[in-house]
């Protein structure tokens, strides 16, 4: 979870001829399969495809990212460079250890990811429905995961195979001293 404090402000109201003044706010924002699902029903669209976003689709998943009750929608017109920079660390980043080889390998083959595809694989490897309040990264990396362990032995190619058992009669033929 990301806490995030939107600074306090003071507008010019020019009907009323006066001061408008606006508290600080503090957002807890969670970026996780709840908010994108939320933001992909509004929007129609992929929020993790390759397509640019608008200024408005941006604000509005930090909205869908908020945690915090009873937020006046105003306080999002109020969000900074520093707290836009802070939300987008937040979401890039990666909240686990792991590193999976096949991360690199896959770099070229992407298909378009939506939320609806990421409960497929929940629900594929009886990933808990509760994980979907898990940071984004973090359940996309045990996805993966669950990928890597689930997928079935490589097979050897035949050049494989006859240089192992090559490797297998030598060690025999040296152990047992035979010739053959």
């Amino acid at each position: 979870m990301l806490k995030i404090t939107v600074p306090a402000a003071e507008f010019w109201d020019e009907i009323h001829e006066e001061f408008i003044y606006k508290k600080e706010q503090t957002l807890q924002l969670e970026h996780s399969l709840v908010s994108l699902s939320k933001w992909e029903s509004k929007w129609n669209k992929a929020f993790l495809g390759k397509q640019e976003k608008t200024d408005e689709e941006i604000l509005d998943y930090v909205r869908c990212m908020t945690l915090t009750q009873n937020i006046d929608p105003e306080v999002y017109t109020r969000l900074s460079a520093e707290n836009y920079a802070a939300i987008n660390a937040y979401i890039e980043a990666p909240m686990t250890a792991t590193c999976l080889i096949e991360d690199k390998q896959a770099r070229g083959h992407k298909e378009t990811v939506t939320s609806e595809l990421i409960y497929y694989w929940m629900i594929s490897y009886n990933i808990p429905v509760e994980f979907q309040k898990w940071h984004l990264n973090r359940l996309l990396t045990l996805i993966r995961v669950c990928n890597v362990k689930n997928s079935p032995p490589k097979r050897r190619s035949k050049r494989e195979m006859w240089n192992r058992n090559a490797a297998i009669n030598a060690a025999n033929r040296k152990r047992f001293g035979s010739k053959g």
